[in-house]
């Protein structure tokens, strides 16, 4: 049985197991609460705390060090970089604006875990910026200061770059750790479907059946949002900068966006991307070989939608207030965390343990969009290589490559 299937039937089952406790036998759901499903759920979030912080650094030197390579950083490099990160930036300011007007997560009325601190009022947005640069790199990576480890890991990424050959066993050890990590992140893949069954069954057992109200309209919010992303946001990108009809490049990418969507990995997509892209879109190679495997590391236009949405639900659930100076915190957190970003299936739930501390929202969230998330990460992948396709083409257009819609490739895929 595949991954997705069993993640499927973890969360049925715990939401049915949460929805009949809570119902019916409220004081054996406190017990049952008590002994399996809190202590499961616990146990989960803490192997992903216990990753992220290293995840994060070696993840993100490791895509600095290939982002600013000194034989590709010139013109292209600075125009796709970019692309990437303002493309990902209006899709956050995207996210944060629906999920503020439609608020899926009013009404459901879920208590503060009791470990929750105390929230403060957020510092002055000069302080914040000022706070990324950390005095203490060791402490940052200590107290898990998601964007002060974020500076250090890219301006060590962009060391090695510039450094070359000079810290070339320095790069094979950041590499053999990523490396490390990222089978950590797969083995931890393969119990998500036991630990989304006692997360659901321990919301849906403590909320009620307001929760899943709640939960069925942050999943149609994050769709909403990745649809008009990618129709307004990519077709006047289409349509203004690389001159082509967003509809036929649409018919051309979809063959890349259905294995997408079936794998939920922009890395396992990369090769049909690259197909469509340079035989659909004639995008020169020398071009599409650089964009597309570094939009596969660092464009994750669909899971910073995701962390946007999902922290304003959060917010909402647990009845907490973000300020402005908070929502722009999370723009400019999700943006420079989509670089962090592994492109295998649901690493964007782990990549949520940096956006949640940092506004400080409580990580037991998680269980309430870990239940849903196998399904809208099938979406989110379709938009990420989406998006990738859609810079390589603006990208080749501003080098003067005659970047057009091949009817011949599109028919034959």
């Amino acid at each position: 049985m595949s991954l997705t299937k069993k993640i499927l039937i973890g969360i049925f089952l715990g939401l049915v197991t949460g929805l009949v406790l809570h119902l019916f036998f409220p004081n054996t759901f406190e017990s049952v609460n008590t002994y399996l499903f809190a202590p499961v759920a616990d146990l989960f979030l803490r192997a992903i705390k216990m990753i992220v912080v290293p995840l994060v650094f070696f993840s993100i030197a490791i895509g600095a060090a290939g982002m600013a390579d000194p034989k590709k950083l010139g013109r292209v490099g600075g125009k796709t970089i970019f692309f990437y990160l303002i493309t990902t930036a209006i899709a956050i300011s995207l996210a944060l604006v629906f999920a503020n007007v439609i608020g899926p997560g009013n009404g459901a009325n879920v208590s503060l875990p009791e470990s929750q601190p105390e929230i403060n009022e957020a510092p002055p947005v000069m302080d914040t910026l000022l706070n990324i640069v950390p005095d203490n790199p060791v402490t940052a990576l200590a107290e898990g200061q998601m964007l002060q480890i974020i500076f250090f890991a890219l301006v060590f990424g962009l060391g090695m770059a510039f450094l070359g050959s000079k810290v070339e066993r320095v790069r094979e050890v950041v590499e053999q750790a990523n490396e490390i990590m990222m089978w950590l992140v797969h083995q931890l893949m393969k119990v998500v479907p036991y630990a989304a069954f006692a997360l659901m069954a321990k919301a849906i057992g403590e909320a009620g059946i307001d929760l899943i109200g709640s939960m069925a309209l942050y999943m149609i919010t994050l769709v909403l949002v990745l649809l008009v992303h990618m129709l307004v946001t990519y077709g006047s990108f289409l349509k203004f900068v690389a001159k082509i009809s967003p509809f036929r490049f649409y018919k051309n990418m979809f063959p890349a966006m259905e294995v997408a969507f079936t794998t939920s990995s922009s890395a396992a997509t990369l090769p049909v991307t690259m197909d469509r892209v340079e035989n659909g879109l004639k995008v020169p190679k020398s071009i599409s070989s650089f964009v597309l495997p570094l939009g596969a590391t660092i464009n994750m236009d669909g899971t910073a939608i995701m962390q946007g949405v999902a922290a304003i639900f959060i917010a909402q659930v647990y009845g907490i207030d973000l300020t402005l100076t908070q929502q722009l915190l999370i723009i400019l957190t999700a943006t420079l965390a989509s670089i962090g970003t592994a492109a295998v299936p649901s690493a964007g739930i782990v990549m949520l343990t940096v956006v949640f501390p940092t506004v400080g929202l409580p990580l037991e969230g998680l269980a309430i969009v870990l239940g849903v998330d196998r399904l809208l990460d099938m979406a989110r992948t379709a938009t990420n290589i989406t998006g990738d396709a859609m810079v390589a083409t603006c990208v080749a257009k501003t080098e003067g490559a005659d970047v057009e819609v091949n009817e011949e490739a599109v028919k034959t895929a």
